[in-house]
């Protein structure tokens, strides 16, 4: 995409208009939870809320990687990292994550070997380099990321390192809608589906959730239009009583995903219970590796297994997570915890909700 056609999605002209349709034909109050952690960022980066009427509350849903992954597998990363012959490699956000008693970032401090890598390929490197010492990739994230990861299994099998494995705590978004709904404490009036992974699986792959629930869905890019468009067909759908599952990002969303990507995924993984932050287990929510590839299961090598474990006392990233509170109804936000000193991973990740309303938002400027 060239800089001057996500220009066109930045014009303050059309923003405008698309605001001033919204704030013409919005009349009930509806609640619109986007779920992806670029949304999140996005519309506050950009002032989304402020263009809204007060009939529009945006509330962020559990669409940050790093934030839903459970306590739990949390300890377990740090427990695989103090293990001797390890090298532990993930992306940055996680390793600030706390656990219940210690965090990657600690851990390091304290002479364990982990490593922040940028690709999962800069982890099967490492493992070329270090054959004398087992290779962990904590995967964590949603159908984004993990055809590479997939991939990178694949190479790993194809080129013999044996030393690399994968730690899989990978999670898949449209179960996590059902559970939303299924949540009596959660009343949403629509979903902003996320885009990069909608790109990956597609409309589709919402459609038997839509069927189900009737709830208006309507996938979003990240651009203020785009994010707008998304607000406006929503509004258009609740207003009508005409709930529908529709496309806002049809550049970049289509029907059926990317076929390629979701075949490299049933490859090697398949559907598996899973635990999220605030949520609870969700039934086939998370992916496992198949039994081809059982023996580069980081947790089977390393003989770990995530228990469940209490999030951290006084700590609402599960509420937040879930739409029932914002930060500032968390009595630890901007006290006990900060960027600085988090508490939970929603002060953690730069796509935590939490984080963007540090960063962006000052209390007297939010809509609770």
């Amino acid at each position: 995409m060239t800089a001057n056609h996500t220009e066109a999605y930045r014009d303050p002209e059309l923003t405008r208009q698309l605001s001033d349709e919204i704030n013409q034909i919005s009349h009930q109050p509806i609640r619109l939870m986007e779920v992806c952690g670029t949304h999140t960022v996005s519309i506050f980066r950009h002032g989304i809320r402020d263009l809204l009427p007060d009939t529009i509350t945006l509330v962020s849903g559990p669409g940050c990687p790093v934030c839903v992954t459970a306590q739990g597998e949390i300890d377990a990363f740090v427990e695989i990292a103090r293990k001797e012959d390890v090298i532990v490699t993930t992306f940055g956000d996680l390793i600030r994550v706390p656990g219940s008693a210690s965090s990657l970032e600690k851990e390091r401090a304290e002479g364990r070997d982990i490593r922040v890598v940028y690709s999962v390929m800069d982890a099967l490197s490492i493992a070329r380099k270090n054959q004398n010492k087992q290779v962990v990739f904590l995967g964590i994230g949603f159908e984004t990321t993990v055809p590479t990861i997939a991939a990178a299994v694949l190479t790993a099998r194809e080129m013999k390192i044996p030393n690399f494995c994968l730690f899989s705590a990978h999670k898949t978004v449209p179960p996590a809608l059902t559970a939303l709904m299924e949540t009596r404490e959660t009343k949403i009036n629509g979903f902003i589906l996320p885009g990069h992974v909608s790109v990956v699986i597609g409309l589709d792959a919402y459609r038997q959730f839509f069927k189900k629930y009737r709830v208006p869905c309507v996938a979003g890019g990240f651009e203020p239009a785009d994010i707008l468009q998304a607000i406006r067909m929503l509004v258009d759908q609740i207003e009508s009583g005409s709930p529908a599952l529709a496309n806002a990002y049809p550049r970049a969303v289509t029907k059926d995903g990317n076929p390629k990507a979701r075949a490299t995924i049933e490859q090697v993984f398949k559907p598996a219970d899973a635990i999220w932050r605030g949520i609870g287990p969700i039934p086939a929510s998370g992916l496992r590796l198949r039994e081809a590839f059982a023996d580069m299961d980081g947790g089977k090598r390393m003989e770990i297994e995530p228990s469940e474990v209490e999030d951290p006392k006084g700590c609402a990233c599960g509420e937040i997570l879930t739409g029932m509170k914002n930060p500032p109804a968390c009595p630890l936000y901007k006290k006990k915890c900060t960027p600085m000193h988090p508490v939970g991973p929603c002060m953690v990740s730069t796509e935590g909700t939490c984080a963007a309303y540090y960063r962006y938002h000052e209390d007297s400027l939010l809509r609770s």
